[in-house]
């Protein structure tokens, strides 16, 4: 293979990444192939396999550029350090954060994340090596790692009591999440919500941050 400069080798992989990027808009990432992915770069096979040695290198790659552009982390940490907030404000100013993120990406890396989570059910040894060749920090790791936790903590400062373990109340804010971005994914890519009703992220946030102030003893407006 004859040298190239290292900027004619990332331009390549990065057209290779935003076609690929391209064709999860259209597919489930778990049904997506190399050959979908070659078709849309309009390069050969073997032109491919100069850049990457298989798909789930390019969703690896792919996944890193998500987490640049769909990084909230920033957000969240300016709401987590200003001490001047209530529990029940951090609450809130984290629910529309979270609300507002799934909003303007609801079609697009919002789509493609909870594909992520289907192939990750359904292959999860495959999803494990895809993420484990990712770069950065995942604003879900993030959220579990640090969010949640400083609402326990943030909770106990403000002397309140909360109605549950506070161990389960986080597995059920995880649990809600979830819920939160199927039914809305399923509503504005598919279709076709659980309930068969127009899912709003914001309404659904707000109906969470008034559960979480409520489990954790607070008081709601």
């Amino acid at each position: 293979m004859p040298k190239v400069s290292e900027e004619y080798f990332e331009n390549k992989k990065n057209f290779i990444i935003d076609s690929t990027y391209n064709v999860c808009l259209r597919k489930p990432v778990g049904m997506v192939t190399m050959v979908d992915v070659i078709e849309e770069t309009g390069l050969s096979q073997g032109g491919i396999y100069r850049f990457y040695k298989n798909l789930d290198e390019i969703l690896s790659d792919m996944i890193t550029r998500m987490r640049v552009d769909y990084n909230f982390i920033d957000a969240l940490e300016s709401v987590i350090k200003n001490s001047e907030l209530s529990f029940e404000e951090i609450t809130y100013a984290i629910c529309d954060i979270l609300a507002d993120v799934m909003e303007k990406h609801l079609m697009d890396i919002q789509k493609i994340n909870f594909d992520l989570t289907v192939l990750a059910i359904n292959e999860p040894d495959r999803a494990a090596a895809i993420i484990k060749g990712t770069k950065g920090r995942g604003n879900f790791e993030y959220l579990a790692s640090v969010v949640m936790p400083m609402l326990v903590e943030a909770s106990g400062k403000n002397e309140l009591k909360p109605l549950a373990d506070p161990v389960d109340i986080l597995k059920y804010i995880s649990a809600s999440y979830v819920g939160i971005e199927m039914n809305c994914i399923l509503s504005a890519c598919y279709g076709n919500g659980v309930m068969d009703v127009d899912v709003k992220p914001k309404e659904l946030f707000k109906v969470l941050a008034k559960t979480i102030i409520l489990l954790f003893g607070g008081k709601i407006d």
